[in-house]
């Protein structure tokens, strides 16, 4: 049937055997395992019969708590992907010692690394950063829902769509060989022919477009559906820097996509901006991923600093120390982090006024993050201190991302960068903000919240356990790389000569084991929870004794979060209200106008997904009809007058009156 070449190419591309890597016997293991599990879950959901249940309530859900879930579902999917990659690159750093090669080719080590950048950055924190957003910032302004509910789907599906596309790499093909941040000439086509970048420029323009909407969205929510009396200084702190983080996301992710759109005419349509050829210049695009990059990091830490605000404030007993002072240090980052991108090349000859100036960016900004350590610690002086789970992540972070701040600040030094800047000692300061700041954080905030997603608190033991063994496990596996950095040990390596080295891989991969327990103690904590979930409900909707306003409506909230809009006195909203002796009203209520769920969100994702297919293997057919199909659905869904409905005002009544009787008790 294909004895015509031409024919076979227009309809495969260029898509054949040989790109299904079954001479990979860690592939071929892998593709089998993920097949086993991928067929016994949906066995398992085909067999209870919750497949309507999952469509209709979750997967087209537009309801901001739900979609928030499901980012952090995401997350932690992910989370696993990216660290499994980190095992491997740790175990073979070990063994490829005294001759030996390890059980990892080069090209493949190469692939991995360049996964797990990319996997963690771009689908674990992100999807972690967004998901908490999206839960919590419309009930702490009192919103029923986001500004775009539909595009918050939109959105979720299709940061869903680029993981998928680059999951599919695992099996199809190849991944990049580049680096996570895919730096030219070697992403070029003349240095990478393969498919790998494809399936990097693709996977993040799917995702960028949901993150760019969903940024869009939550700027639009917080300017202008904020409750009445929440004046912008009465807001509560992880509402401010998510502000600032959306911010960050609609001013730099649009220059991710330009970047990448400019990589792709080079790689398809022979265009030499990023080459030496006819007036090109690679320096131009390291120029431009790291005006974006530098904000990306911001963009990550600044939610998880909103998160500790919050957990001090609840923990300790107390308002916080100096709100206006965290407000202004917030906004100061967020501009600042426009101006430090540079020192991402000292060493790449831009002078020394110019690597002064970024120096100089760098160490300052270093100056607003201290400032909120501080207000942390003076909250908590003399405060009534409870070491709960989320209080244990936040103490933890204090003292993690001490260290890796000050390692930040001797890397803001040129002279030093340029010894450190491609050792380890850069890859252990990177780990050392990004686990002990993002990560820390994140895992508190799910703590934190989880109580008012679900109704019930996480289980505090298993808790505990997965906070120490990822406390610990971070030290035996970064500490080591510190000083390896400090002996001059570069980075992206597989093999090693020096047999002296090896002792201190071997201490970073004992320590990536301590994570992966504790990673495993996390999951556990989750079943654990679900299983004990009658013992750990707090029937006060308020375990934690919150501060802010999403802890006035129940929890889990209804669909419409809030049947009376609050009105707002405070930025300790809550605690506010619970000392003016505020119960809810149990009459006067009208039926709520809500949104209604939609299935187009899905639709468009697994469009996405198949026009990035076609475009990663030259399958123009498929990338045409699928390209068209989303225009569409785009077009026939803006006549879709039908998504919207009305909750009955008995309903409202029964829920809060109910909420009511909860409430009475505790004020």
């Amino acid at each position: 049937m294909f004895s015509n070449p031409d024919l076979y190419k227009f309809i495969f591309g260029r898509l054949t055997l040989d790109a299904i890597p079954y001479h990979e016997p860690i592939l071929v293991v892998t593709f089998l395992g993920v097949a086993l599990g991928g067929l016994a879950l949906l066995g398992a959901l085909t067999y209870f019969r919750v497949w309507g249940y999952l469509w209709t309530e979750w997967l087209t859900s537009i309801d901001h708590k739900k979609i928030g879930i499901m980012y952090v579902i995401l997350a932690l999917i992910m989370l696993l992907r990216g660290f499994s990659d980190a095992l491997m690159m740790r175990l073979q750093q070990a063994l490829a010692f005294n001759g030996s090669e390890g059980y990892l080719p080069p090209h493949h080590y190469d692939q991995v690394f360049t996964a797990h950048g990319v996997i963690m950055i771009f689908f674990v924190a992100m999807p972690f950063v967004t998901g908490l957003m999206n839960l919590v910032v419309p009930l702490q302004i009192g919103a029923r829902d986001v500004s775009f509910p539909f595009l918050n789907n939109f959105s979720f599906w299709m940061t869903t769509a680029g993981a998928i596309v680059i999951m599919i790499s695992l099996f199809i093909g190849e991944f990049a060989k580049t680096g996570w941040l895919a730096y030219p000439p070697l992403s070029g086509i003349a240095y990478s022919p393969d498919v790998g970048v494809d399936y990097y420029i693709w996977g993040l323009q799917v995702a960028g477009i949901g993150t760019t909407l969903s940024g869009i969205n939550l700027v639009a929510t917080i300017v202008k559906m904020r409750a009445p009396g929440m004046t912008f200084m009465k807001m509560p702190v992880f509402t401010w820097t998510s502000l600032c983080t959306n911010i960050l996301i609609v001013a730099s992710f649009p220059i991710l996509t330009a970047t990448l759109a400019l990589l792709t005419l080079d790689r398809y349509a022979g265009t030499n901006f990023f080459t030496n050829d006819l007036g090109g210049n690679p320096m131009m695009y390291v120029n431009l991923i790291w005006i974006w990059g530098h904000p990306e990091v911001y963009i990550l830490i600044l939610p998880a600093f909103g998160v500790f605000s919050e957990v001090v404030a609840t923990f300790s007993g107390k308002r916080l120390f100096g709100y206006a002072s965290m407000v202004y240090a917030t906004c100061v980052i967020m501009i600042l982090s426009y101006l430090v991108w540079l020192h991402h090349f000292f060493t790449m000859g831009s002078g020394a006024s110019v690597n002064s100036f970024f120096g100089i960016t760098t160490m300052i900004i270093s100056i607003p993050t201290g400032a909120k350590l501080f207000n942390w610690l003076f909250t908590m002086y003399r405060g009534r201190i409870r070491y709960d789970v989320p209080m244990l992540w936040t103490v933890g972070f204090m003292v993690t991302f001490t260290i890796g701040g000050m390692t930040g600040v001797m890397l803001a030094v040129p002279p030093a960068d340029f010894v450190l800047h491609n050792s380890l000692f850069l890859i252990a300061h990177f780990h050392n903000v990004i686990i002990g700041g993002v990560l820390f954080g994140m895992f508190a905030g799910v703590n934190y919240w989880f109580p008012k997603a679900f109704g019930f608190k996480l289980d505090p033991f298993w808790g505990k356990m997965s906070f120490w063994f990822w406390q610990i496990g971070f030290w035996f596996a970064f500490m080591p790389l510190y000083i390896l950095g400090l002996m001059g040990v570069t980075r992206r390596v597989s093999q090693f000569e020096d047999p002296s080295l090896q002792i201190w891989f071997i201490i970073a991969a004992f320590g990536a084991g301590l994570i992966a327990i504790g990673i495993a103690c996390f999951l556990i904590q989750i079943a654990v929870s679900f299983m004990k979930r009658e013992e750990l409900r707090d029937h006060t909707g308020d375990p934690w004794n919150g501060r802010t306003l999403e802890w006035s409506t129940s929890s889990p909230p209804p669909n419409y979060n809030f049947a009376f809009t609050p009105i707002v006195y405070d930025h300790d909203a809550w605690w506010d209200m619970k000392n003016r002796g505020y119960t809810r009203p149990t009459e006067g209520f009208i039926p709520i106008h809500m949104p209604k769920n939609t299935g187009t969100g899905v639709i468009l994702g697994a469009l996405s997904i198949a026009f990035a297919f076609g475009m990663i293997w030259y399958i123009w057919w498929l990338a045409a009809i699928t390209f068209v199909a989303m225009i569409a659905i785009t077009i026939g869904h803006t006549f879709n007058y039908k998504r919207d409905f009305y909750i009955p005002a008995d309903e409202v009544v029964k829920t809060e009156a109910e909420r009511t009787k909860q409430l009475a008790g505790q004020v």
